[in-house]
């Protein structure tokens, strides 16, 4: 699974989005199905701007189409009906450190081929 840290250097909310979008498209250019993204959960103020405005523009994507869709990281573990799918495509999302810890501050987002 590629990861694309969205907080490192503490862009603003346009830097952010700037790197969100092209690190899909290459990582789904690249053939990934899936990707970690890394944009903080607010603690220090900056990361929960970056936060909302991610997990925004993915529904954006899912609702037109371009992702099949994204899994929160506070969702990401055995429990979210969309995590149990996407592992039966790829088991090994399970290894991730982040699996089933409740981690607001990242988002799994399912790419299409």
């Amino acid at each position: 699974m590629r990861v694309l840290n969205l907080e490192q250097g503490r862009p603003d909310r346009l830097t952010a989005r700037r790197l969100l979008l092209s690190g899909l498209e290459n990582a789904r250019a690249s053939g990934h199905q899936e990707v970690k993204l890394i944009h903080g959960y607010g603690s220090h103020g900056v990361g929960g701007s970056i936060r909302r405005d991610t997990r925004t523009i993915l529904l954006q994507l899912q609702e037109e189409g371009q992702i099949l869709g994204f899994i929160p990281g506070e969702e990401f573990g055995p429990f979210s009906e969309l995590c149990r799918q996407a592992l039966t495509k790829n088991w090994e999302l399970t290894r991730d450190p982040d699996y089933a810890r409740g981690n607001r501050g990242i988002t799994i987002v399912l790419l299409r081929k």
